[in-house]
């Protein structure tokens, strides 16, 4: 027997417990200890049921992810999963915590099912370009029927107990811990004389339109494939005898591990867990946090008043006048009845967060007890040095003074405080209270003990928090610009808005460039151009259409016309003819004759100019690593996660070819096309930006 797995005779009842903290992951010994567990049962003179239950916090709630990338050693779990059904004695599987992955194929390869009322169960593997490769495609259906499977396989959700019931996964719900309800519930079978029920036997499910189901999985998730494959597992689940259709399952399954995709979600994956362990805060605790100031109650300071409030912080809102304040109580409220309508709160919760968690305050004398304060008003240095040197007169020392810069020079807003060491950026990302990112922005003074407190509000906020120095736009938009203006070049000699958004979409992007712009408000660029044309070099390229749109007040969605014209209610638009119009007459007054674009041109400019400017912030330190960039166009800018982020795309199409793409473009457009050092020295030695990250590592 394995370490990992532990025995126990109670009676008539063989005990198996998990015993591999902390989440009992089904790595080698824990394989190997189920399958000697299941065969001591069997050789134990009496035995005539078999209990497996998680000691600790949890069931077996996945893989190990140890094992990752790794070649696997037998016993492999579909074999483990079969061993454990083919077993004559009764085995009940008694679950708590959650049963992922592996751990809900090992509960569904057991005879009967029980779990304690908080249990969790699914089939995540989707998350990681992958399906479910240990027999569940072939099981589930078999329990549920197929609509259900199809829906857990290709979302990789979980279910609470109560639904498990109700698909048909689990049996019973009972309180108390696993090993008692699992015991009771095995004696109980035994009693009334239950027989063995092996899930593989139990009748094919009935097929349903399996090409459709394809073409809705395979659209709903953007190209990502693996849910398609999916809906081809479970059809085999309909069309094959158990054993054909597990072989199937394997095989798809494989065919998906040798795929870029599951390369880039495994990248995600590990990028996700790692984006957030910084070498310099190592032992450096943050300041503590209980209540946080919020100055501005746009679209932005409320949304991050509501996460605040979400997360269980007090909260004081800051405006400059009374109507205003009320104006943000509207929106904080407005943001909380969503989360309220949704489950995520109850009313009293609700009620409790905008009566008593959350004060308004028309005077920064108001903001005098706040441990954090963060500041979310108009995007201008004038007025953030004005509130800054306000924040430095009224907040009582340690206080950490924070600014929501999306582009302006942290360092400078420090400045006019006599405490620069407690001033950082904290940008977030609209809406706050749903949006992951959180770009940390560490300026040359912001003393460590900030910094970390900057990651401790990120977690408490549930945000993913990446590291970011100072530079105009940080990491995401001053990448954004760049890429945006390798996407306004092929606009002026040829392509249309359109088509670009089309091409990028057709990639896994949420939106494309021009709809995002519709969606931020066209302003948002129209006033950053503005305040950068004065020490613009006259060799860029800077088209001059869209500030005719802008000049005539056209704003994107917030004024129902942009890029694209927004019907009242409807959030797709339909494109500006007037648009077009500016586009050609600009062109013609440039002198410029277009051509034609291919949609695999538009993303290999697009991506290449992602790419060069992301390896030029890693080479000024404005992001520590290349997994930090992938990290900020993951969960800020809707990034296709199956390609893992850009510099893991980049990694995956081949640097070589990349940059000869990059001195090809260089040809045209010298300036803008400029191949970042950093880029060149990684293709002469033959190295990626994933060995940057293990070198940080």
């Amino acid at each position: 027997m394995s370490d990992a797995i532990a025995y126990e005779r109670v009676g008539d009842v063989a005990v198996l417990i998990a015993q591999n903290p902390p989440v009992n992951a089904l790595g080698l010994d824990v394989r190997a200890g189920l399958v000697a567990g299941i065969e001591r049962a069997e050789a134990d003179e009496g035995v005539r049921a078999v209990l497996i239950y998680g000691d600790g916090s949890t069931w077996f709630a996945g893989a190990d992810i140890r094992e990752f990338g790794k070649t696997p050693k037998e016993p492999y779990l579909p074999d483990v999963c079969n061993r454990i059904e083919a077993c004559p004695l009764i085995v009940v599987s008694a679950m708590h915590g959650t049963a992922l992955g592996g751990g809900f194929e090992i509960a569904m390869s057991t005879h009967y099912r029980i779990a304690v009322p908080k249990a969790r169960m699914g089939l995540p593997e989707v998350h990681l370009g992958l399906i479910p490769g240990a027999t569940g495609t072939q099981r589930l259906p078999r329990l549920t029927g197929v609509p259900a499977a199809l829906d857990l396989v290709t979302s990789g959700r979980q279910i609470n107990a109560k639904e498990a019931l109700s698909l048909g996964v689990i049996d019973r719900i009972e309180e108390g811990t696993p090993r008692d309800i699992g015991l009771a519930y095995a004696q109980e079978l035994l009693d009334a004389g239950a027989p063995r029920r092996a899930v593989s036997e139990l009748p094919a499910p009935e097929p349903v339109d399996f090409d459709a189901a394809y073409d809705a999985a395979l659209k709903k998730s953007r190209g990502q494939i693996s849910p398609a494959y999916g809906v081809r597992a479970v059809q085999a689940a309909c069309e094959l005898p158990f054993a054909e259709g597990v072989a199937e399952e394997r095989r798809l399954f494989l065919e998906l591990m040798g795929t870029d995709q599951r390369q880039g979600m495994i990248h995600a994956f590990f990028s996700e867990r790692a984006v957030g362990k910084l070498p310099e805060l190592k032992g450096v605790e943050p300041r503590g946090i209980a209540a946080i100031g919020v100055i501005g109650g746009g679209t932005m300071g409320a949304g991050i008043a509501t996460a605040a409030l979400l997360s269980g912080l007090k909260v004081v809102m800051l405006e400059m006048t009374p109507e205003a304040a009320e104006a943000a109580r509207g929106r904080i409220t407005g943001n909380l009845g969503g989360a309220l309508k949704r489950g995520k709160i109850s009313q009293d919760t609700h009620d409790d967060m905008v009566n008593k968690a959350l004060t308004l305050t028309t005077d920064y004398a108001g903001l005098s007890d706040v441990d954090l304060v963060i500041e979310a008003v108009f995007e201008d240095m004038g007025v953030k040095k004005q509130v800054f040197t306000q924040l430095d007169e009224h907040c009582k020392p340690g206080c950490v003074l924070a600014s929501n810069t999306s582009y302006l020079d942290i360092d400078e807003i420090a400045a006019c405080t006599k405490r620069p060491e407690d001033v950082i950026g904290l940008h977030f990302f609209s809406p706050a209270h749903v949006m992951k990112l959180l770009e940390v922005v560490v300026a040359d003074k912001t003393a460590p003990d900030v910094v970390a407190t900057g990651f401790a509000l990120g977690k408490k906020l549930g945000k993913i928090s990446v590291r970011a120095g100072v530079c105009d736009g940080f990491i995401g938009n001053r990448i954004l610009k760049t890429y945006r203006t390798a996407a306004d070049h092929m606009v002026l000699d040829g392509a249309t808005p359109y088509q670009i958004d089309k091409a990028l979409t057709d990639m896994g992007f949420a939106m494309g460039p021009f709809a995002v712009g519709d969606l931020a408000g066209l302003d948002i660029g129209w006033a950053t151009r503005k305040r950068l044309a004065p020490h613009r070099d006259p060799r860029e390229r800077v088209p001059t259409y869209i500030d005719k749109v802008c000049e005539a007040g056209n704003f994107g969605q917030k004024t129902g016309k942009g890029y694209y014209i927004y019907e009242a209610g409807k959030r797709a638009g339909v494109p500006n003819p007037e648009v077009l119009e500016l586009i050609e007459a600009e062109r013609a007054e440039r002198g410029i004759t277009p051509r034609d674009f291919s949609d695999d041109e538009i993303r290999r400019r697009y991506m290449a100019a992602m790419v060069n400017e992301g390896a030029k912030v890693l080479e000024e330190g404005i992001a520590r690593r290349p997994l930090d960039i992938d990290m900020v166009f993951l969960f800020g800018y809707g990034f296709p996660r199956y390609h893992g982020g850009p510099m893991k795309w980049a990694d995956l199409q081949g640097l070589p070819a990349l940059l000869d793409d990059i001195r090809s473009y260089a040809k045209e457009d010298p300036y803008f096309w400029q191949p970042a050092p950093l880029l060149e020295q990684l293709v002469a030695e033959g190295r990626t930006f994933d060995d940057l990250n293990k070198d940080a590592a």
